[in-house]
């Protein structure tokens, strides 16, 4: 797979971060942008200034708010906007969409790829899908105006994942030609347990709360805001995300970990285990000031599409998550709005069953059959696989399988024993 033409989808700091710099590194480029006076800035300027690790003003070829021109044999549609937007992006691209144009999430955070795939379904894409995922932005970055991106730092050893799981090859591959510095994953389940936006930016947005409504986040973040008191909170989010990875089979590495690795901070800070100390030692985030309200995506995504998705992995691993749910709650009250409905459930992710509506049951009666037979088959984007089971008939009974009496009694047996092995 050879990349030459990127559709970049969004507008905001990423976007312009990625146009800018996938430009100068000689890829064809096209901008989408929802509104076009978004782009009106740009094209009187002449292209977006760019400030910090790149300097100077860079066109861009196209500039459009049609989707359909913007991807139109595009051979890669980068979807940069917060996870808020990907059921929007979903909808709007299903129809142009090609058989398998890839489509690279970035960012993903927690279960980004998943809902994408899963909201294109709804829409009524039926075709072949190819599309991955980053943990994070590839770009440290914030826009400063209209057009203009100050870029601070590409993001290091970035996780990449791919949905389906059978392209990751392929996609790793093409991919790591524009980000070298992605690492290829698991799978989409490991890249979404390392999303450590979701595990900092809500404490630090909520315990903070009064001093940003007072001020309008006239304060720097990570460097003021992550105290020692902040770092507490999110040591013990972080100790519930592992927990959770471990419990579903999941690589995974702590917040201080991950935040190193990424770049993000020195050695001797993560290594001394302190995340307020990691957070002020952190230099491409030194000079980010807080959000100027609390309407922003540091509560509307990191708590709906990030702690929402973490606490539901959590119900599925069996896994109680209490600080996670804490923050989850105090957030809804904060901004009225309640996340663990409106957030990222399992069922958006595609992982909660399609339903009633949809599942089909057959029953068939064969004089010639001399055994009960039920025959399972799931389909999905990742996978197929069928499930057969032949019951003997009871003698006395040959409408109830000989099985039923035994799994009757191995549940009750199970209700008294005080050690069980499996399920």
């Amino acid at each position: 797979m050879d990349i030459r033409s990127v559709a970049i989808m969004g507008a905001g700091h990423g976007g312009l971060a990625a146009a800018a710099d996938l430009t100068r590194r000689g890829f064809e480029v096209r901008l989408h942008a929802r509104r076009d006076e978004s782009l009106s800035p740009i094209r009187a300027q002449g292209g977006i200034a760019t400030k910090g690790v790149q300097t100077g003003v860079v066109p861009i070829k196209l500039m459009t708010a049609d989707v359909a021109e913007a991807i139109h044999g595009a051979d890669l549609v980068m979807l940069v906007v917060p996870s808020v937007a990907h059921e929007f992006y979903a909808a709007a691209l299903a129809p142009h969409l090609t058989p398998g144009q890839p489509v690279f999430v970035n960012p993903g955070h927690t279960g980004g790829g998943l809902h994408f795939v899963h909201s294109l379904r709804e829409a009524g894409y039926r075709d072949s899908v190819n599309t991955c995922e980053g943990v994070t932005l590839t770009y440290i970055c914030r826009k400063t105006g209209p057009a203009e991106v100050d870029i601070f730092s590409m993001v290091k050893n970035l996780k990449f994942a791919a949905f389906p799981g059978k392209h990751a090859d392929e996609l790793f591959a093409a991919i790591k030609k524009l980000y070298p510095e992605i690492v290829l994953s698991s799978s989409v389940l490991e890249t979404g347990l390392t999303n450590i936006n979701a595990v900092f930016h809500t404490p630090g947005m909520l315990m903070n709360a009064g001093w940003i409504e007072d001020t309008g986040g006239d304060f720097l973040f990570y460097r003021e805001g992550i105290t020692p008191a902040v770092g507490r909170v999110t040591a013990e989010v972080d100790r519930e995300r592992l927990a959770v990875a471990k419990a579903l089979s999941v690589p995974s590495a702590s917040f201080l970990e991950t935040f190193y690795q990424a770049g993000l901070t020195t050695k001797e800070a993560a290594d001394s285990g302190d995340i307020s100390r990691a957070c002020v030692e952190s230099v491409p985030n030194k000079s980010i000031k807080s959000p100027p309200s609390l309407d922003h995506r540091y509560v509307h995504e990191d708590v709906g599409y990030g702690l929402v998705p973490f606490a539901a992995f959590g119900y599925l691993a069996g896994v109680e998550t209490p600080t996670i749910d804490a923050l989850i709650h105090l957030c809804s009250q904060l901004m009225g709005i309640p996340y663990a409905e409106t957030g990222l459930t399992l069922d958006k992710m595609g992982l909660a069953g399609i339903g009633p509506d949809q599942t089909w049951l057959e029953v068939w009666a064969d004089p010639a059959v001399s055994r009960n037979t039920h025959s399972i088959t799931v389909e999905s984007d990742s996978a197929r696989f069928e499930l057969k089971i032949e019951n003997v008939p009871t003698d006395e009974n040959p409408r109830t399988g000989r099985i039923v009496a035994l799994s009757t009694l191995a549940a009750l047996k199970r209700l008294v024993d005080p050690l069980t092995v499996g399920t």
